[in-house]
């Protein structure tokens, strides 16, 4: 935790919102979860349950025109974004009345109205993305940034070293957030890189980088405070390594619990490091929130999310005809 109480640095109102958004990404994630086992979502889910403090901490510092690329991972980042959980959910039952009209599924979500250019199922893929968003932004000389989001799996593909490097060179507006939950599907990252850091790696390229903790989200948000301070001078980018934890296995297939790749040990001390229950015990402590306040917030993200998923059930399927619609620009 960061020395100090949260009143020096966040205000009240902006610190309940941290705790509601943390909260709804994992209740989203929990429903999605159950809504899966019974075999209304195909395909797969990646939760991100014991995230959720990167999505909130750095979106939070996003405007509704900047720019979002996230991943496979990303339900978290696209509620933090502002997306609507009643379109989300009808992606991920594949409705029609989706984000992509039930196309896209769990791990494609987009929406461009909002700055979300999409998750990507590729890993590293949604780096180059980014980064073209980056120059999209100076050549329309706005003061936009970019959060790019990506795994330490990612920071071991080709994409990531010639994104980092083309965007210093030219100084691009990119946040490059990486979220190390310590394994890449499962492989350890101890295995994986050499050194201490990933962001480490930011020195190749004549940019900062700094590695927190991505389980605390008063220290996610005012990091990523500075870097999109920094994007928005015209000084370039930033590398942010925030270190956290996948509560569940890689996907809905993975049990992740009891698998030989992740020792109990160390998955408990991880689980007590929880980001909400952290911040929620903060928040009493220094007298921002009551347990009348939590009900409250808890009962209303409830209802929210039923809401949507009343709204998914209802919605009907894409039309066979309308299969190849979307494919290509006029």
């Amino acid at each position: 935790m960061r020395e100090g109480t949260m009143a020096q640095s966040l205000d009240r109102t902006l610190c309940l919102k941290i705790y509601q958004q943390m909260l709804t990404i994992r209740r989203f994630e929990e429903k999605a979860i159950e809504l899966f086992e019974h075999n209304l979502i195909r395909g797969n889910i990646h939760s991100c349950i014991g995230q959720e403090a990167v999505s909130v901490g750095v979106c939070l510092n996003l405007r509704p025109n900047d720019f979002m690329v996230n991943t496979h991972r990303g339900h978290g980042h696209c509620i933090a974004k502002g997306a609507d959980l009643k379109l989300m959910m009808a992606e991920l039952l594949g409705k029609s009345t989706g984000y992509c009209k039930g196309k896209g599924g769990s791990m494609h979500i987009a929406d461009f109205e909002a700055g979300n250019l999409g998750a990507n199922g590729i890993v590293g893929g949604g780096i180059p993305i980014a980064v073209g968003a980056g120059i999209s932004i100076q050549n329309r000389a706005t003061d936009q940034v970019v959060a790019c989001f990506f795994g330490d799996g990612a920071s071991n593909q080709g994409a990531f070293h010639e994104g980092l490097n083309l965007a210093a060179i030219w100084r691009l507006p990119v946040i490059f957030v990486c979220e190390n939950n310590l394994y890449a599907l499962s492989t350890s990252i101890r295995e994986a890189i050499a050194i201490s850091h990933i962001s480490d790696r930011a020195v190749a390229y004549g940019i900062p980088g700094v590695s927190i903790d991505g389980n605390d989200v008063v220290e996610v948000y005012l990091k990523t405070k500075e870097a999109a301070e920094r994007a928005t001078q015209g000084e370039g980018p930033t590398l942010l390594e925030c270190v956290t934890y996948r509560f569940f296995g890689h996907f809905s297939g993975d049990p992740g619990r009891g698998m030989t790749y992740r020792p109990k040990e160390e998955m408990d001390q991880w689980l007590d490091r929880c980001p909400i229950k952290r911040f929620k015990e903060r928040l009493i402590q220094e007298k921002m929130m009551t347990q009348e306040i939590e009900r409250k917030i808890e009962a209303g993200i409830k209802a929210s999310i039923e809401e949507a998923v009343q709204f998914a059930k209802e919605s009907p399927l894409p039309l066979p005809e309308e299969a190849f619609q979307d494919l290509f620009v006029e």
